[in-house]
């Protein structure tokens, strides 16, 4: 350099990147270029300035494994660079020119204005976890999508049941030391029992992914849809020493596990043959199973059981009566005559008949009642013509026939006696009282049979009665 001219105004040191983004395990590239004459002393890049920098490349060795120099020898161009960046790399590098003193000592003569690189990470792919065990149907259930290591810090995480969109709860983004970020979405889902073939879908998008990146989750894995069982008897009832097969029928469970067995009053039953589960086309399951039972005298009205374990759920039992016929009673056993439908019906006719029969019971009474009042405050005999033959029918039109009379009584005592003549063409009935009627005791009613009237054989006139006596005659004209 020549003499009198000033060095630090000839030397320059250029830094153009400000900043710089790289993705993590990229390479990141850093230019530096020098001009002019300077002091001795060596070219560095340092992580920092002041007392907390970190030398990343050294002109005269020192340099970090992972950095180069991209032109090796050259005086002018110190540019360099670092292999498989990482988060824990994010900062600010600066190219510093440094001079030896008269002293020994290296000073900063020139740096360059610094380059901030931040690091671009991509999230891992997104995991969707769900409950520890399954669920019912109808029952709302928690599941949750985290994916981490990824920088910048904004983010979206989007949900999908299928092909549908789903509200979640706001994300929640957290730092790690390496300075990177993590994120955690949850969603409730409502199952359903046709959720067995379902998607829980979490979309991420990040900037530096070209394409959303989806963690899938088949709902089948925390759905469990208990089975609807039917339990028949085929046939029933059942002749005496006949087989009867019983019949368990399992219907759209999920998933598969399941365990059926037979008791008959408590007791196990052997089972034959054993059916597996099969597939419904929509992933639910269904099955059968049968077990024989010899239908002997003594076993009838004996409960056959299916007790049922799915998934490893609490057993379920479901039963069914053995109901035997008795051919020597020409039908039915005694509890087998009628199932709960007839004795139903024939309850409702019984009571239908009873009230009926005491409504009518309840009519007569109150005729009877009616009658026997009538009577007390009227006392009457009555006179009935007897039942008409085929002859008496052409005699209907006679005036002169007498139908009935009524002979009221008088409370007092007669004192006069009466008599009643009778003539050759009459017939008479008499009511005699040896003492005087007290009080209630009076003769209300009497029903003298014609019939009985026209057999008698014929008489003469009624003497007179004693005083004591009360009297009433009746005289039938003949014809």
């Amino acid at each position: 350099m020549p003499a009198g001219v000033d060095a630090q105004a000839v030397f320059e040191l250029q830094q153009p990147q400000k900043k710089v983004a790289v993705a993590v395990g990229e390479m990141l590239t850093l230019n530096c270029t020098t001009s002019g004459f300077a002091a001795p002393g060596p070219v560095r890049w340092l992580k920092g300035l002041g007392s907390g920098n970190k030398t990343v490349y050294d002109q005269r060795g020192g340099s970090l494994p992972n950095v180069m120099r991209a032109l090796v020898g050259s005086d002018t161009d110190f540019t360099i660079h670092i292999r498989n960046f990482e988060p824990n790399d994010v900062g600010t590098y600066y190219c510093v020119k440094f001079t030896k003193e008269s002293n020994g000592k290296e000073e900063m003569f020139r740096h360059g204005n610094g380059t901030e690189v931040s690091v671009r990470a991509k999230p891992s792919p997104p995991l969707v976890s769900g409950p520890e065990q399954r669920a019912m149907p109808g029952q709302s259930v928690p599941f949750t999508c985290t994916t981490g290591g990824f920088l910048p810090k904004e983010i979206g995480v989007k949900w999908f049941k299928n092909k549908d969109p789903m509200t979640a709860q706001p994300p929640q983004v957290t730092e790690e030391p390496v300075k990177s970020y993590n994120v955690s979405s949850t969603v409730m889902v409502t199952l359903q029992k046709d959720d067995v073939r379902s998607q829980l879908i979490c979309e991420v998008q990040h900037s530096t992914l070209p394409a959303p990146l989806r963690g899938t989750y088949q709902l089948s894995r925390t759905l469990r849809v208990p089975p609807s069982v039917e339990v028949r008897a085929e046939p029933s009832p059942v002749e005496v020493n006949k087989t009867v097969t019983f019949t368990c029928h399992m219907k759209e469970f999920y998933p598969a596990n399941m365990s059926v067995s037979w008791l008959e009053n408590g007791i196990e039953i052997k089972e034959e043959n054993i059916s597996r589960p099969s597939e419904l086309p929509r992933g639910l399951f269904e099955l059968r199973r049968q077990v024989e039972v010899q239908a002997t005298e003594e076993k009838n009205g004996s409960t056959i059981t299916c007790m049922v374990v799915h998934d490893a759920q609490a057993p379920v039992n479901y039963s069914a009566v053995l109901w035997i016929s008795n051919p020597a009673q020409g039908g039915l056993s005694k509890g087998s005559q009628m199932d709960t439908d007839d004795m139903l019906i024939y309850i409702v006719v019984g009571v239908v008949c009873i009230v009926l029969v005491l409504l009518v019971a309840a009519i007569l009474y109150l005729i009877r009642t009616k009658q026997i009042k009538a009577g007390k405050s009227s006392p009457s005999a009555r006179l009935h013509e007897p039942e008409k033959s085929s002859e008496a029918t052409t005699q209907e039109s006679d005036p002169n026939n007498l139908t009935y009379a009524d002979l009221n009584f008088d409370k007092e005592r007669k004192t006069i006696r009466r008599m009643v003549e009778m003539s050759q063409q009459s017939e008479y009935a008499c009511i005699q009282t040896n003492q005087a009627p007290n009080g209630d005791d009076n003769l209300t009613y009497a029903d003298l049979d014609m019939v009985h009237l026209s057999k008698a054989p014929k008489r003469s006139a009624p003497r007179p009665e004693e005083a004591g006596s009360e009297y009433a005659s009746v005289q039938i004209t003949r014809k």
